[in-house]
């Protein structure tokens, strides 16, 4: 293979890193992100972050732990603590005594972070109108399966390595 690689020169290799599957999956999701943020400030959100965003998005509605909350961003319990206290400084988020361990805390929402859910449901809708302006309601479907079909089977091989 490293005999393949050294045929391979600058430009095609600029090439391949530039527009590999992984690359497109990660600027889309970026350009999504950044579309979201943008029309969150619209709706009144504003300061609000891609950072906050990880925390909101994986809180679930009867509450979840910090240490959760990491794992599912992929962040340090630390850095999640620190987008919690500025969350809750901003008003989204509350911490409580999870009422089952004692020891530990919940993060909920409050009732801005509630706006905040409803809002956000509102947007990715505008969003994904837009989208299927530009794919078309087959292109649309046939993008949505197909990424259904990759966390599949993604998600299966991670409890295979497991």
């Amino acid at each position: 293979m490293s005999e393949e690689l050294l045929s391979i020169d600058r430009e095609q290799l600029d090439q391949m890193r530039q527009h590999h599957i992984g690359r497109l999956l990660q600027q889309t999701s970026r350009a999504f992100n950044v579309r979201a943020i943008t029309k969150l400030q619209q709706y009144g959100h504003a300061g609000l972050s891609l950072a906050h965003t990880s925390l909101l998005s994986n809180l679930d509605l009867e509450g979840t732990r910090i240490t959760i909350l990491a794992e599912r961003a992929g962040m340090t319990k630390q850095s999640m603590g620190q987008l919690a206290l500025d969350l809750e400084k901003r008003g989204y988020i509350q911490r409580v005594i999870d009422p089952r361990d004692h020891r530990a805390t919940l993060i909920l929402f409050t009732a801005a972070g509630w706006q905040f859910l409803q809002d956000a449901y509102q947007l990715k809708g505008e969003i994904e109108t837009e989208y299927r302006a530009f794919l078309g309601d087959e292109g649309m479907r046939l993008l949505r399966s197909s990424l259904l079909i990759l966390l599949e089977q993604s998600n299966q091989e991670g409890e295979k390595a497991q």
